[in-house]
């Protein structure tokens, strides 16, 4: 991880954000590169940390919008944009609910949503990235296996719970989806859309 991430990195610890783990960023930034993506949604900002991974596999014309409901992590997300000198028509930083933004992003204009903070409704952000995103575009959960709970049947608080179902949902629905889990950070769940 170069000095920009390793410094935004640590702007997002003092204030509690979660960021992605330098795999996981490796990752993106290769996938990003793979769907040659011109458009991509970043659900949860941090600290910019996944922003710059993204960025850097992102075509050099594409747009990043990524949306976090914290004023503070945003404006540190800024700040790790301007130290990697991104232009600013490269990317929108939103502060607001997730569910208020997502409705009003164009259908099928996106190559990417990246899902980093799990909202509370995550049957209903499955089914506004599946409108947004492209065919041939992919869904990202992080974070998916939560530390362990998700394949422990005992778990039951809400965000384990919405997580299990969110690939229940995703796994049967083979019509609309073609998943794979992939054991990077701590779990990443890849839905591309079919």
């Amino acid at each position: 991880e170069d000095a920009i991430k390793a410094a935004a990195r640590a702007r997002g610890l003092e204030l509690g954000a979660i960021d992605v783990t330098q795999g996981t960023g490796a990752y993106l930034r290769h996938l990003a590169h793979q769907l040659s993506a011109q458009s991509v949604v970043e659900i949860g900002t941090g600290s910019g940390v996944g922003a710059l991974w993204l960025l850097e596999g992102m075509m050099a014309s594409g747009t990043l919008t990524s949306i976090d409901d914290e004023m503070e992590h945003t404006n540190i997300a800024k700040m790790a944009l301007a130290d990697a000198d991104i232009a600013q028509p490269r990317f929108r930083l939103i502060t607001n609910s997730v569910m208020d933004v997502m409705t009003k992003l164009t259908d099928r204009a996106y190559d990417l949503v990246v899902l980093r903070h799990n909202p509370e409704d995550l049957s209903y952000v499955i089914g506004e990235a599946h409108r947004i995103l492209r065919s041939g575009g992919a869904l990202v959960i992080d974070n998916y296996y939560a530390g362990g709970k998700v394949s422990d049947a005992a778990q039951r608080d809400p965000k384990t719970v919405a997580l299990r179902d969110a690939g229940k949902i995703i796994k049967s629905d083979s019509e609309h989806w073609v998943s794979s889990l992939i054991p990077i950070g701590d779990g990443l769940l890849v839905a591309t859309k079919a």
